[in-house]
């Protein structure tokens, strides 16, 4: 018999990044994949408390394995950002090593969301592949994809912030119409 694919699952540690890997996590393993869903420790035990409470146990749970790394000090949205900037991808380091080091069941592949940065480039420093996993809507990729497009038409700032002639968009014919003023950015007034 053949070894099981063993694929890493590492979503961005936030509301609505988690459960669409999740989900994605059951699809894989409806394919005959083992899956490893890293998440920090508090979501991590959310979600464990959410399991016994639940009582919900599914014969294909036993092929997803969920695992926790630090998440330091996370207090407001600055240290989050920072957290996963970089204290994150060491903490991955050390896990994806210590699986390959512990049992013949090493990871073959890692999909992460692209919110995170350096995932995908630990992965490749430990000879692994990879690839990203979208979890938000098409819509809204296009739309990062296309803001480029929407400064240089002189349309919002760099920032996002002002909105210099107010239109509205197709970004694609099954979406309806948007307009800029109803973009949302987060950041600084700066």
């Amino acid at each position: 018999m053949s070894k099981q694919p063993h694929i890493l699952v590492v979503p961005l540690p936030a509301q609505g990044h988690i459960m669409p890997l999740m989900k994605f996590s059951h699809q894989l393993v409806d394919h005959g994949m083992k899956v490893t869903f890293v998440n920090i420790e508090s979501n991590h035990k959310m979600m464990l408390s959410s399991l016994l409470l639940a009582d919900k146990v599914e014969k294909e749970d036993s092929m997803i394995h969920l695992v926790s790394i630090p998440d330091g000090q996370i207090i407001d949205l600055e240290t989050f950002i920072n957290y996963i900037s970089k204290p994150m991808s060491v903490h991955l380091e050390e896990l994806i090593k210590k699986v390959n080091s512990s049992n013949d069941d090493k990871i073959d592949f890692v999909v992460t969301d692209p919110c995170i940065g350096g995932v995908l480039e630990v992965a490749e420093k430990l000879g692994i592949n990879g690839a990203s996993f979208w979890p938000a809507s098409l819509g809204f990729l296009s739309l990062m994809f296309h803001f480029p497009k929407l400064v240089e038409a002189g349309d919002i700032n760099e920032n996002g912030k002002e909105i210099i002639k107010p239109r509205k968009y197709v970004l694609f014919q099954s979406i309806y119409l948007i307009s800029v003023a109803f973009i949302c950015f987060s950041g600084t007034d700066e």
